[in-house]
C-alpha cells in the first residue's frame, strides 16, 4: 500500500493505519476521511505527498 508523507516528516503507513483518531490498519490513504488531520501537526490531507517507493 501507498504511504504518505506530511511536510513535518510524519509518514502514514496503511498497514499501521492511525489509532489515535481510530483509523484501522489497512485503511488506504484515500479512504482517510477528508477531516482527518496528521496526528504529529495537525496538517490536513492535501498537504501530504505520495512516497515514492
Amino acid at each position: 500500500m501507498t504511504q504518505y508523507e506530511c511536510p513535518c516528516g510524519y509518514v502514514y503507513n496503511p498497514e499501521e493505519g492511525d489509532l489515535s483518531q481510530n483509523i484501522r490498519p489497512g485503511t488506504s490513504f484515500e479512504e482517510l476521511p477528508e477531516d482527518w488531520v496528521c496526528p504529529k501537526c495537525a496538517a490536513e490531507k492535501q498537504y501530504f505527498e505520495k512516497v515514492e517507493s
